[in-house]
This record gives structure tokens, C-alpha cells and sequence, in this order.
């Protein structure tokens, strides 16, 4: 299968081909949709641009265009309007057949645009000993849905969290451990008594600086292969880790490798020394820069530091060793990055020197950083990943990403028990969970990544507008008319769609441009526009819904709308899951 968009540009390129621009100065571009359905379906801008760039008459050449194109079953009409372009109009029989078709396929007529590439996407990334908290949202939420989309879009992606498990931290960690914890507390809750250790140590230090010289020692011991420090470490972070994945299950999450700080530990000096050696790198004031400008102008004045004069690396050491892993180990043609915005001026220096240091092989694979925007609560204060459980005693960045799930499913509950009192207690929970769940992630994931959100219960829960508990209301009340119906969903096969009303017409085309709309946000990296879309679906059947009957219709109408009821939901259910969210059969 193609997308209508991809077979309407090869319908016009063939066209320009037989009205001889076939030499045409002017690149084919896709045809888009029309913003208004009174100007067609889709819309071409070829004869336009190309009569420009010839300062000839583009409305003539759009004539000439017209003229050519060959007959399709997927038009109904064509027709040259405005100062050159073509309107595309499709035909209403291919659409309701192609409605259905589609309705039955496992992909919903998505191409496999990917199949054959490689992509790496870096994402989460919490530290080891401290609980996940509310300002890992965005990066694990955001780049799991990328990573599902690219992954149904064909690509073969490996998703790596890159955790801190590495520094001094945990020196600091071990001296607290040894000089003052509670074994009762850490039996009871590790990664709670952990971070209690941290805090405390940061307390007792400010009044007894000594103890700062005792974890820089425990840390260098560590660093050097200490057996005693090196199994505390591991015990500290396998505790993290069966920490992590709990909250990572319960959000659908899933990586492919976990690798660490520590994974490159041993690697960052031979690099440094490599980048060195091969004229790269060099030394400055006692310590280690790579100079950007000759790849990059704007960085002329901003060299890449990777080595302080104390000998210490940096987390630019680190990205430089986990790019030549990942290349290394994957071949990628893509790495994208999915952290706060605040780290982009580092990505750009990092990728500068991948293109500098052709050591690194980074020529043929591009590299993206994903940046995302504040967290910020009702009251204003921001969340930031900086902060986080243990970093105080109060304040959003102490709020615990558990608790904020655990919050969320009681929060959608009183929305469930309101909706469908009728349904068994142990249902509605888990019905309730999928919600609330479902209403974090969508709240983040229907905002373009670069803006700011805001933490709001009520509008995330609210089953009016652009929230995740609108859109799986919309996919279960398809699921009710079958029901009702006593049709079984799951063996209904769809006839065509004969579109009747003007609702029905708007819901089928919007249903039909979803490859499209999924193809362009993997392209920009943007979830968002996924999401918006499947607003646009969940709004254009309420219009239908209220607008048209359906199980008392006459028959062959009937059967019409029960197959657009039946490709609506299919539409939502695949658009949901990229996007992390369940699509319930009731609510």
C-alpha cells in the first residue's frame, strides 16, 4: 500500500512527465490536503512553482498539467484553480472501499517507509539510587512514542537507556552507607533509604567537610576495581534497576539495551588520547579541547571540552565513547536524543565533533537531538531533572514518578465510577488505570515537545476536549454500537463506505489520511501531530454520530455506517497505541 499523498504525486508526476516538464527546473513535491474540502481533496502546487521559477504563466502550465493527467479510479474530478494549482478531488466510491480495506489491514495501510533502516534512540535515563520522579516524564514519555512509531513505520530501532550509574555520587553513597544506615529501612524500601543516605550525607558534610575527602577516596577506590566498593555499587544499582522496570511496566515502556555511564568507563582515556594522537584534539591550559569552528563557524569561540586538567572526563567524553559503541555495534543511519531542551547547545558541539573526529564514523548516520520543554505545576514552579526526589523536601521536583501514577489512576477512577457505575469493581480499576495513565501521557505527548506543559489534574482527566479520556471515550462508544448491535467486533469484515452526509465524507478522508499523518510526525520528530489528528478523528465522529442514525438506519446504509463506525475505531485504536495509550472497549 501507498498513501493517497504518495499516489496522487505519482498520478501528477506522470502528468508533468506527459506535458513535457520532464526537464522541469522545479523538484516534484508531494501533493498535500486542502485546507477546505470546497477546494478538493488534495491539492498539487507543481505548475505554480514551475511557472514562477520560468516567469511564464503558472495557471497555463497548471492547464497543460491538467490536461495530462491520466484517468485513476481514485478521482472523481480535478480542476485548475487560483494563480496555478491543481484540486484534486477523490472519488467517493474508491473512498468508502478504500475506507474498509484499509479497516481490515493490520497496519491501517501504513507503508513500511522504514524497512531497512537502522535507528538508535537514547531516552529515560534516570540515576541509579534515586527514584524516578516526575521530571523523567517527558524523556521517557516522548521517546517512547517516537520509538513505537518508528518501529511501526518499519525502522529497526533499538531503544538504550543511557542511566547514571557512574560518579561521585557514590562515594558519597558509600561513606553514608557504612558510617549511618538503617538496614530495617533499606529491607523495607532500598531505593527510599538510599536516598535518605544521600540527603543526609549532604546535611552532615556542610558540618563536617572531612566527610567530602572520605567519598572522593571511596569514589577513586571504586574508579580503581575496589571489590568491597565495586559490590556495593552493583547492589545499588540492581535495587535501582528492579525499581525502574516496575515503573517502566506500568507504563508500556520497554528498552532493548541498558547501558550505563560505567559501560564506557574504560574507554574515555584511550579516546581522548586517539583524539589526540590524530591531530583532533589538544591539550589547552592543562587540559583537553576539541575546536569546533572549522565544522561548525558559529562554534569557532566554543570548544568542546572532554578532559579537565585534573584528568577527569566529562559527559562529552561519554557521548563520544556511546556514539562509536553504537556505530560500531548497530550501524545506524539515525541516533536521536531525547532529553531537555536546556542540553541542546551540548548535542550540537557533540555531533559537531562526530563530523570533525571521522574516527567516529559518524559521516553517514544523522544525529538528532529531540529537545523538550519545561514541566511546570499549577502554581508555576518548573520540574526539572535536576532536581528530583531527594533534592529537597518539598517542591515538584520531590515528586515521586510512582506517586504520580498512582495518583493518576485514583484521580481517573472518579471519572470511571461516574461513567460506568454499573461495571465490577476490579474492571473499573483497571479501567482507571489505563485512563489516568493514558491522560499523563497524552497531556505531554499532544504538546509540541519544545513548548512548556503544565500539570493539570482536571484538564488532563476531562472527557471534553483534546485529552486522552476524549479520545478512548470515542474509541469505546464505537465498540458500544456494536454492541448494542450484537455484532462480535473482532470477526466483523467491513463492506464498503457509501458516504451519505457530509460527516460521513469528512470521517472517512480524515481516516484515510493516517499513514500520511504518522509518516510526518516520525519526520519531525513531533508525537504531537499524531495526536492532533486523532482529535480531529474523535471530533469528526461526534459531528457523525449526532448527525447520522446507524443501527436504525435502512440496511444498506446501516451496514455503511456500521463499517465507518468499525474503521473509526480501528483508525484510534492504532493511533492510541503509538502513542502509548489503551484503547478500552468501555469506559
Amino acid at each position: 500500500m501507498s498513501t493517497v499523498a504518495h499516489a496522487l504525486t505519482e498520478l501528477v508526476n506522470q502528468a508533468a512527465i506527459a506535458a513535457g516538464f520532464a526537464d522541469s527546473p522545479v523538484a516534484m513535491e508531494p501533493v498535500v490536503p486542502t485546507n477546505e474540502s470546497r477546494f478538493g481533496d488534495y491539492q498539487s502546487n507543481f505548475a505554480f512553482r514551475l511557472g514562477k521559477a520560468q516567469k511564464t504563466n503558472p495557471r497555463a502550465l497548471a492547464e497543460r498539467l491538467l490536461a495530462a493527467l491520466p484517468p485513476s479510479p481514485m478521482l472523481a474530478k480535478a480542476e485548475v484553480a487560483g494563480a496555478g494549482f491543481v484540486n484534486l478531488y477523490l472519488s467517493d466510491a474508491w473512498l468508502g472501499a478504500e475506507v474498509a480495506r484499509r479497516a481490515i489491514d493490520a497496519r491501517i495501510g501504513v507503508p513500511a517507509f522504514g524497512a531497512g533502516k537502522t535507528m538508535v534512540i537514547d531516552y529515560s535515563s534516570p540515576n541509579i539510587a534515586k527514584r524516578m520522579h516526575v521530571g523523567h516524564l517527558r524523556s521517557t514519555i516522548i521517546g517512547a512514542a517516537l520509538h513505537r512509531i518508528h518501529a511501526f513505520l518499519g525502522w529497526t530501532v533499538i531503544a538504550d537507556n543511557h542511566i547514571g550509574d557512574w560518579g561521585t555520587q557514590f562515594g558519597k553513597l558509600i561513606v553514608a552507607w557504612r558510617s549511618w544506615r538503617d538496614d530495617a529501612a533499606y529491607t523495607s524500601d532500598p531505593i527510599g533509604e538510599l536516598q535518605r543516605l544521600y540527603v543526609d550525607f549532604g546535611v552532615r558534610a556542610k558540618e563536617n567537610p572531612a566527610l567530602e575527602d572520605e567519598a572522593r577516596a571511596e569514589t577513586a577506590k571504586l574508579q580503581a576495581g575496589d571489590p568491597e566498593n565495586r559490590e556495593l555499587w552493583e547492589r545499588f544499582c540492581a535495587v535501582s534497576m528492579q525499581e525502574f522496570e516496575s515503573v517502566y511496566a506500568r507504563l508500556g515502556v520497554k528498552f532493548d539495551v541498558v547501558h550505563g555511564e560505567s559501560f564506557y568507563r574504560d574507554e574515555l582515556a584511550g579516546i581522548v588520547d586517539e583524539l589526540l594522537a590524530k591531530g583532533f584534539a589538544e591539550e589547552s591550559d592543562g587540559a583537553v579541547i576539541v575546536r569546533l569552528g572549522d565544522v561548525e563557524p558559529s562554534m569557532e569561540n566554543q570548544p568542546m571540552l572532554i578532559r579537565k586538567r585534573d584528568g577527569a572526563a566529562l559527559y562529552a567524553t561519554t557521548d563520544l565513547a556511546t556514539i562509536r559503541h553504537r556505530l560500531r555495534t548497530w550501524a545506524p543511519d539515525r541516533v536521536v536524543y531525547v532529553t531537555d531542551i536546556r542540553q541542546r547547545h551540548h548535542f550540537e558541539q557533540v555531533f559537531a565533533a562526530c563530523k570533525k573526529t571521522s574516527f567516529l564514523g559518524a559521516g553517514s548516520t544523522d544525529m538528532v537531538h529531540v529537545g523538550f520543554g519545561m514541566l511546570k505545576m499549577p502554581d508555576g514552579a518548573i520540574v526539572s531533572t535536576r532536581k528530583g526526589a531527594g533534592a529537597s523536601s518539598d517542591g515538584p521536583g520531590s515528586l515521586n514518578l510512582k506517586d504520580v501514577l498512582d495518583a493518576a489512576a485514583a484521580h481517573a477512577r472518579t471519572v470511571v465510577d461516574h461513567k460506568s457505575a454499573m461495571l465490577p469493581d476490579e474492571e473499573r480499576w483497571q479501567i482507571a488505570e489505563a485512563v489516568g495513565l493514558g491522560a499523563i501521557r497524552y497531556a505531554d505527548l499532544s504538546q509540541n515537545p519544545a513548548s512548556d506543559i503544565t500539570f493539570d489534574w482536571s484538564k488532563m482527566l476531562s472527557l471534553d476536549g483534546n485529552t486522552a479520556p476524549y479520545l478512548m471515550y470515542a474509541n469505546a462508544r464505537c465498540r458500544s454500537i456494536f454492541r448494542k448491535a450484537e455484532i462480535d467486533f473482532d470477526t466483523f469484515v467491513p463492506g464498503a463506505v457509501v458516504p451519505e452526509a457530509a460527516s460521513e465524507r469528512a470521517l472517512a478522508m480524515a481516516i484515510l489520511r493516517l499513514p500520511e499523518v504518522i509518516a510526518d510526525a516520525a519526520r519531525i520528530y513531533r508525537p504531537s501531530v499524531l495526536a492532533e489528528h486523532l482529535y480531529q478523528i474523535a471530533n469528526l465522529f461526534a459531528r457523525f454520530y449526532d448527525e447520522c442514525r446507524v443501527l436504525d438506519a435502512p440496511s444498506e446504509v446501516r451496514a455503511s455506517r456500521l463499517a465507518l463506525v468499525y474503521a473509526t475505531s480501528r483508525t484510534l485504536a492504532v493511533g492510541l497505541d503509538l502513542l502509548g495509550l489503551r484503547a478500552l472497549d468501555r469506559m
